[in-house]
């Protein structure tokens, strides 16, 4: 099957350049970034595998590699990502900048990838997704955290309505996230057995409408259209942020798990191989 790249919606240079100017104050606004990097590691260390030879990709990939504990059995870590001097800044030794889909390593070299905070400014996930899956070795573990569907959704109706009555227009002023139910269908598409999707929610009330605003500065994760819209008036974003006033504010992450094909992998029952059926669970019950 030929995979076709869809439409170019980022603009990865100006991401790029959000992420380099983000490290110089990163550690005073990393609270999310720090949290998938310890969901993340709450995963591995449930897993009874050794794991030789790991690639961390993505702006939280040096969060989880200084997270790292005994009870997650990882040996070498290489850590790469869309900005190097970003996870350079980040302490990441000998960081590779690389495109998530156009990974520069051979097939089968690892046996661990984890991808954090980057799946959702890709215009193409099905192909980085189906990078991750070349890269790594039969029996090989993906883990991907990232914005979905539901992320800041109060932050962009807030803009759509105050640039609506007072523009009477509406431009992107927050990028679109990744919906859940196409992720899991693109993880499977890309290849990967026993796929898992989870939903985190999570939830955060800001005194000031206007932090929220100086934390994904300080993230990098301002918006990086390829054609973004005309600047944002200063009055918009004074009602904008009237409206926001007293409300929480959602993340909604997707954590996407997946393992490349291995004979030894459980496989599901083939139809009619069943032991029992239903229906006969079912009487068993109405005559206990």
């Amino acid at each position: 099957m030929v995979h076709q790249k869809p439409p170019s919606v980022f603009a990865p240079h100006v991401r790029k350049l959000r992420l380099t100017r983000a490290a110089r104050n990163f550690s005073e606004h990393d609270f999310l970034h720090r949290r998938v990097a310890e969901d993340a590691l709450d995963r591995l260390e449930t897993v009874q595998k050794r794991f030789e030879n790991a690639l961390f990709y993505g702006p939280a990939a040096p969060l989880l590699a200084e997270l790292l504990t005994d009870a997650a059995d990882v040996g070498k870590v290489t850590i790469a990502g869309e900005s190097g001097a970003f996870l350079n800044a980040r302490g990441a030794a000998d960081p590779i900048e690389a495109s998530a889909t156009a990974l520069p390593f051979e097939d089968d070299s690892f046996d661990l990838v984890v991808s954090l905070m980057s799946l959702h400014a890709e215009d193409d996930l099905p192909g980085a997704l189906m990078e991750a899956r070349r890269v790594l070795e039969p029996d090989g573990l993906f883990i991907g955290s990232f914005p979905a569907e539901q992320t800041l959704m109060g932050l962009r109706q807030a803009l759509r309505n105050a640039e609506a009555a007072l523009t009477g227009g509406v431009a992107p002023r927050v990028a679109p996230f990744v919906q859940i139910k196409d992720a899991g269908a693109l993880l499977q598409r890309a290849g990967f057995a026993l796929p898992v999707v989870d939903v985190q929610p999570v939830k955060v009330r800001y005194r000031q409408p206007l932090t929220l605003l100086k934390d994904l500065r300080g993230m990098g994760e301002t918006l990086a259209l390829k054609k973004p819209g005309p600047p944002l008036r200063r009055d918009v974003l004074a009602t904008a942020m009237a409206e926001l006033e007293g409300q929480e504010t959602l993340f909604e992450f997707g954590v996407l798990t997946g393992w490349t094909p291995h004979p030894s992998q459980p496989k599901p029952l083939k139809p009619g191989s069943a032991k029992a059926s239903l229906a006969d669970a079912v009487q068993r019950m109405q005559d206990e």
